[in-house]
This record gives structure tokens, sequence and C-alpha cells, in this order.
């Protein structure tokens, strides 16, 4: 496994960050039949780290914070605390209530703390806004989030799906007031979504902010062929949405990743997430649920592809509307919808 630092600051980080979204509770939230439970769970957060994985991505909201739970119980299992590097996300509604949810000061500084409880944690490594909050002036969030490392409940602060204006705004907020800056972005970047070239990947190389992207295999599209099915792609409601644009040229992105991974003998996953680690990608956030996920994350890592298969690759894309950023996503997502 390689170690890189994550964006500006020291905190190193391994080249894959384990997604744990797939693991908490079926009957907590909204997730669908594809959650893993804490038993289902254990054999996956032990390969990832006997692989050298130390880096795991959660969120309040996964499975109603299940999810925190389960790798708050299972991380001790199979490494120390100063060896794993753990973040978690807030802005989305916890309970049908006034200030359960978004970004504001009070909704931050209780978010923060519930998330500590249910990991079972002194402080969290990454903390992340899962995404931007019109309904908050973005002075009073940063602030709100400089306190709370100050207050050594947070190591470093990362952002999640947003339009560049509104992290670079949020950044020089932060940079004006002599407050905490973000390491990191986790948008939505793979070969199938590809919108944020235009102006947040060519920002955050500017100013040598770390790229951890959610979904880099599409949702599992780009790691099996386009016809076949999953129970989570058939219960996937959010999946759906994020895939339903250019769909002709999404299958030709998918039968070329197919192509490649013949021509190299490797698996289609292997394929795809080779061509983040050739786009200077700091970690991408794979999911495991199935025997060998994980070892085709680690494969990718030594597959180097050449500048003809990323060309190819590439090639098929079409333009499509953004999906999955702030402005596109309900502020009631977690409460109202029964599978986004």
């Amino acid at each position: 496994m390689d170690y890189v630092n994550l964006g500006p600051s020291g905190l190193k980080v391994s080249r894959l960050c384990l997604g744990c979204m797939s693991y908490g509770d079926t009957s907590k939230g909204w997730h669908g039949d594809w959650v893993l439970s804490e038993n289902e769970s254990r054999p996956f957060i032990r390969e990832a780290v006997e692989a050298g994985i130390n880096f795991f991505d959660t969120a309040n909201m996964y499975s109603r914070g299940a999810s925190e739970e389960v790798i708050g119980r299972l991380l001790p299992e199979f490494a120390r605390r100063d060896e794993i590097v753990v973040a978690t996300k807030a802005f989305l509604p916890w309970q049908q209530a006034p200030n359960a949810g978004g970004l504001s000061r009070k909704a931050l500084m209780q978010a923060v703390d519930d998330s500590l409880t249910r990991l079972g944690m002194d402080y969290v490594d990454l903390y992340q806004i899962h995404r931007w909050d019109d309904a908050t002036p973005i002075e009073e969030t940063m602030e709100a989030l400089h306190d709370i490392v100050k207050a050594g409940k947070v190591r470093y602060l990362g952002a999640s799906s947003m339009f560049a204006w509104q992290f670079a705004k949020a950044q020089e907020v932060a940079r004006a007031n002599g407050w905490t800056l973000f390491i990191s972005m986790q948008n939505h970047v793979n070969l199938l979504y590809r919108e944020e070239e235009r102006e947040m990947l060519p920002l955050c190389a500017d100013q040598g902010i770390g790229i951890i992207p959610w979904s880099p295999l599409a949702r599992g599209k780009l790691a099996r062929a386009w016809d076949e099915t999953t129970v989570r792609s058939e219960t996937d409601g959010f999946g759906k949405l994020l895939y339903r644009q250019q769909e002709e040229a999404d299958r030709a992105i998918v039968e070329t990743v197919g192509a490649i991974a013949a021509e190299r003998d490797v698996s289609r996953a292997s394929v795809a997430l080779a061509w983040h680690f050739a786009k200077g990608v700091t970690a991408p956030i794979i999911g495991a649920t199935k025997p060998g996920h994980i070892d085709a994350a680690c494969a990718a890592m030594d597959l180097a592809l050449t500048e003809d298969e990323v060309r190819r690759l590439e090639e098929p894309y079409l333009p499509k509307n953004p999906v999955g950023v702030a402005s596109t996503v309900p502020r009631d997502w977690s409460l109202t919808i029964a599978s986004p």
C-alpha cells in the first residue's frame, strides 16, 4: 500500500479509502437491502486493514448513524486508533425538526458530538461538510468548523460535492479570518461523470487540495457488463438519478472498460480505478461488499494505463448536467426519499 499526504496537510492516508456507507443497519435509513450488518461487515474491515488501508469514510446519515456505530466498534478489533484515519460528514438532517441538519453553528456542534458518541472516539481525523447549505451564511459555518477543530474534536476539515465557486468562497472566508481551511474535496468523479474536470478539479490542483472521489466505479456500473444488474442497482434510487443522462455514451465507456480489462487480464474495477490514479486523484473511496472487491481495488494501484488506453476510455464521453452537487440534492433527502 502506498501512502500520501492528504492535500496540503501532513496527514498520511492510503491511496485507497474504504467507504462505509454499505455497513450499518438496513432497518435504519434509506439505503436498501444491500447494506451489510455488523457481522457481515467485519470481514471487509479486517481485509481492508490487512491490505494496508488506513483511511475510512462514513457520514452521520448513513443508516441514520448505524454506519458510524458499526465502524466505531469494528475498527478497534483490527487497528490502533493512532494508525487509522477516520472521516465522517454532516449536513443532511437526522430527524424531522428545526436545526436537525444543515451547517449552522447549532447543527454542527450537535452533529459532531453525536458522531463522536456513535464512533466511540475522542476525535475525528477528517470532518467534512456533506453539501453546501444555502440557508446558513458560510461565515457562520466556517467559524463553527474552526471552533470544533480548536476544541480538539476534529483534526482536519474537508468538503464534499458543491460548485467550485462555493468551495473557493468557503476557503477565502476561512483564510481571511484566520480560520481552519479545508484540505480535501470529496466529489463525484468517475469515467461516467467527468463534469468536475471543468472547474473543481483545476481549482483543487491549483490550491493543492486532496481529491477523494465518491462513487469512483459509478455505483458499480463500471465494474460489470452494461446489462448486468445487482441488488443495489435495482434498489438504489439515488444511483438511478445519477446515471440517466447520455446512456448510449455511458454504454460505450463501460464496453471499453470491459475490452481493456480483457486485454490486460484484470478486472473491470481495476481498470476503472486505475483511470483515477492516471488522473492524479489522491484516494478514491471504494466500496467492498463482496469477496474480491478490495483485491481488485488494490490491483488498480499497480495498473499503469497507457496514454492510448486513457484516450480510449475517455473518448466516448458526452457532457452532462450537474448531478450530486448541493443544489441538486433536497435538504430533506435522507428523510423523504425511500431509496435515493
